[in-house]
């Protein structure tokens, strides 16, 4: 394994900010940490780093252990590369001896190989002589990231370094970055508190909250297969419909039977079921309607917020030329092929549509 986390327990004072967190990155895979603000990910990512001291656990980056408990080795001896925020770029520098300077070890004409794959890779050969404040943000980022590349660290951290862009390059950037790292079979390690950054660049993903590792896994294991309620609140958006078991893949409704594979099946007959925005479909010749309470236009969908005969609440992404207005009564039906179930939430987890941040 490329990075593997044991246990890992990091606490200032009485909090504790990581606590036992566990996981495993292999060779050329790219992984992210999401979370909201202050759940322990950049803790943890500086722990990586060499930049704090675990209180138990162990940190191995090539089977190699770099960190136990009370003891660490320095960051400069663990080849590993870190972008930060704000790129930190040297200013006196041009770009090309900003990408060059963590070259040790190498002969001029080797140096400049290097520098001129990697300015070549994300398209800056033209800015080489350059100097950071007369780039884009996003131009200092492909420079930020070209110089951690450039030592071919063993692996690379990166610390929400699209966090200064606007959303749409946030994502788009988020992309190119996956292409220059699969380019070069570099290891990465993302920390980010945007999902949609995190589905665009990682094989796998740790959403962690409260210092803890709730769940690690694909982007689609973690919509569809969430470990616990928090991580069904997070990822993507979400209402919880009371339901009872009906057999044994099947389970009642007031919207009907649902049937499906039954992700985290729960001791008794009667839960709540995860209903998300793409399981309830709009159709006219559908005998189950819905009343129109809320509406947001999306582009090429509306999501619509749906008020049940019962007063629960839905949400319904549907196409953007399904106009309706407020008010109104639509047909809805549900398909469902993975069944989450939980125990009634504690107040306010999941209790409305729109619930979830999309930050």
């Amino acid at each position: 394994m490329q990075l593997t986390l044991e246990q890992l327990v990091i606490e200032f004072a009485a909090l504790r900010a990581v606590d036992e967190v566990s996981l495993q990155l292999e060779r050329a895979q790219i992984g992210c940490l999401l979370g909201p603000s202050g759940c322990g990910k950049t803790t943890v990512l500086r722990a990586i780093a060499g930049f704090e001291l675990p209180h138990r656990g162990r940190i191995l980056i090539r089977d190699r252990e770099v960190s136990g408990a009370g003891w660490s080795v320095a960051p400069e001896k663990r080849r590993v590369g870190m972008v930060f925020q704000d790129y930190a770029l040297f200013p006196h520098l041009d770009v090309s001896d900003n990408v060059a300077f963590g070259l040790r070890g190498m002969s001029a004409r080797e140096t400049r190989a290097r520098v001129t794959q990697l300015l070549d890779l994300v398209d800056m050969q033209a800015y080489r002589n350059t100097y950071p404040h007369q780039l884009s943000g996003g131009q200092q980022q492909r420079v930020a990231l070209t110089r951690a590349m450039a030592p071919r660290p063993d692996l690379l951290l990166l610390d929400e370094p699209f966090g200064s862009q606007d959303a749409e390059l946030r994502e788009q950037l988020a992309k190119e970055v996956r292409s220059m790292l699969r380019e070069d079979s570099i290891t990465a390690l993302l920390v980010t508190h945007d999902q949609f950054e995190a589905f665009a660049m990682a094989d796998s993903i740790g959403v962690m909250n409260a210092g803890r590792l709730h769940q690690w896994g694909s982007a689609y294991e973690l919509y569809h297969r969430p470990a616990d309620l928090f991580v069904g609140d997070f990822i993507g958006q979400g209402t919880l419909l009371p339901a009872t078991r009906a057999g044994t893949n099947s389970i009642l409704t007031e919207l009907g039977e649902l049937s499906g594979q039954i992700v985290n099946d729960l001791n008794g007959d009667r839960f709540n079921v995860l209903i998300r925005p793409d399981d309830v479909i709009h159709d006219d010749a559908a005998r189950t309607t819905a009343r129109i309470v809320d509406r947001a236009f999306r582009g090429a969908e509306f999501l619509y917020t749906l008020a049940l005969p019962s007063g629960d609440r839905i949400l319904c992404m549907a196409p953007s030329h399904h106009d309706h207005k407020v008010g109104q009564e639509i047909g809805i039906r549900l398909d469902v092929e993975h069944l989450v179930l939980f125990a009634d939430p504690a107040p306010g987890a999941i209790d409305k549509p729109g619930s979830v941040s999309l930050d």
